[in-house]
């Protein structure tokens, strides 16, 4: 080998040796960091960038500004732990079985016509969860506040893919006063969420900072609570002003930090909540509250946000659910196996698409929930059995004490088993096109029948001697 061609050759081992490491580093950094804020209890009425003239959410605002606001984004289902499973599984609620928080039998039991579906109160350790598909694929994995999915130590965070759980602190007063230290433990958890991606060096995160506000018992900030009042509105009211005020500040710490450290421009921020705003908080022009499946109910703020692949200040009016999140996760991480029910985001966010990712939506509770909601159909109840479809712009829901009890579908004009809505012009959900829009009509009835027949959806059964329903126990949670 002449003198000439063996350093040539060296040259062109080291060469490959670096482009191969190289290629391996630049790999890496191509799996974005995920950040996602989940409130808790906050409605798509109660921030600024989409309409409230009562709650004040700078940090919030200011992000909507700077990523993509949906304008159609639901929760997958009504109320907190259902919502959750559908996030954390990617699956729709008769997959799962979560359906309510810890009973579907609540309220006055002379007053249900079916017997409800019975309520898993966890997530069962054999779905593959949004954790296990982050860290399979190289990710750090973390979730900081409410899980609410267990009641076992096989369904806890640690053995569902999560590496760390960071529980809310538990409540610590001022020394002197009423007040708390932390009020829902925001800062707490806004800082163990901070700590944990400084540290996390080597690999990508995935941080869920599941906040406990801003649902009851509502607590806030004694200074932020008089600059309420100030304003005029209530005792109450301030107080529900002020708790949101105070969650909104820990957006604005976590936003800055990520900022400060370089961290954003690898990391994609979404921020959302788990279901609509109680009924202390009116959502109109929505109808409806938490509980509900009413758009008040389900219907929730939702940003992303990604320096250099998301446009600033663009808004898509595509309908999502959050457990779309699961797929959209999946494909950024390079997992090809989990996929869930959902639709990948990522044409979206990415501008690739404007239109409409999937031909439906869909939400199911076989059960009932009690404390009537503002404006909703029943005095009694927030929801009956109910099945929903949202295709395109139109919504229907299927309600199944009439369904299944007063004619079917032989009687379907008469028996007030279904509404029909189009949200694109009345989003309030004020004029019931069931009986004027028929074709319409049997075309979303078709397609959520033929859904809850490819889901296994189970149905609440008929009440006879031996079958009746059995009040069900909640504790602290509505």
């Amino acid at each position: 080998m002449s003198h000439f061609f063996k350093p040539f050759l060296i040259f062109i081992l080291a060469f490959t040796l670096y482009f191969n490491a190289h290629a391996q580093k630049q790999n890496l950094a191509v799996k974005p960091n995920i950040l996602l804020i989940f409130a808790d209890d906050l409605g798509y009425m109660d921030c600024g960038f989409t309409g409230s003239r009562m709650m004040e959410t700078p940090n919030i605002d200011a992000l909507s500004k700077k990523g993509m606001v949906f304008t159609n984004a639901y929760a997958g289902a009504g109320n907190c732990a259902p919502s959750r499973a559908a996030l954390i599984s990617g699956q729709y609620s008769p997959r799962t079985g979560v359906y309510a928080v810890g009973s579907t039998t609540r309220g006055p039991v002379d007053l249900m016509r079916l017997v409800p579906v019975r309520n898993n109160v966890s997530l069962s350790p054999s779905f593959k969860t949004i954790a296990e598909g982050l860290k399979g694929e190289g990710y750090a994995t973390a979730i900081f506040g409410k899980w609410h999915l267990a009641a076992s130590k096989d369904t806890q965070p640690q053995a569902q893919g999560f590496d760390l759980y960071t529980e809310g602190p538990k409540e610590q007063s001022v020394k002197g006063s009423n007040e708390t230290a932390d009020p829902k433990g925001v800062s707490y958890l806004t800082d163990a969420a901070i700590k944990f991606m400084q540290n996390t060096k080597d690999k990508p995160f995935f941080a869920y900072l599941a906040h406990n506000a801003i649902h009851s018992k509502l607590e806030a900030k004694t200074e932020t609570i008089a600059n309420f009042k100030k304003r005029g509105l209530s005792d109450k009211m301030a107080v529900y002003a002020a708790c949101t005020y105070d969650f909104d500040a820990s957006v604005g710490v976590v936003m800055e930090f990520l900022k400060k450290s370089g961290l954003e421009k690898n990391t994609l921020v979404i921020f959302t909540s788990d279901n609509g705003a109680t009924q202390q908080s009116s959502q109109e022009p929505l109808r409806g509250n938490k509980g509900s499946y009413y758009e008040g109910g389900i219907r929730e703020p939702f940003i992303a946000y990604w320096p250099g692949h998301i446009k600033a200040g663009s808004v898509n009016a595509a309908p999502i659910i959050n457990l779309d999140l699961y797929p959209t996760f999946m494909s950024l991480a390079g997992n090809k196996k989990f996929r869930g029910d959902g639709e990948d985001l990522m044409p979206l966010l990415s501008g690739q698409k404007t239109e409409t990712i999937r031909k439906s939506i869909y939400w199911y509770f076989p059960g009932y929930l009690d404390n009537p909601v503002i404006r909703g159909r029943d005095r009694v109840f927030r929801t009956r059995p109910v099945a929903v479809i949202r295709k395109g712009d139109f919504k229907l829901l299927l309600y199944l004490e009439e369904w299944m009890l007063d004619g079917g579908k032989t009687r379907i004009n008469e028996n007030n088993a279904v509404e029909l809505y189009n949200i694109k012009t009345d989003e309030g959900e004020h004029l019931n096109l069931a009986n004027t829009s028929e074709a319409k009509r049997d075309e979303l009835l078709a397609d959520l029948l033929s859904w809850m027949e490819k889901t296994k959806a189970p149905l609440p059964t008929k009440i006879t001697a031996t079958n009746k329903p059995v009040q069900g126990t909640v504790s602290g949670e509505n």
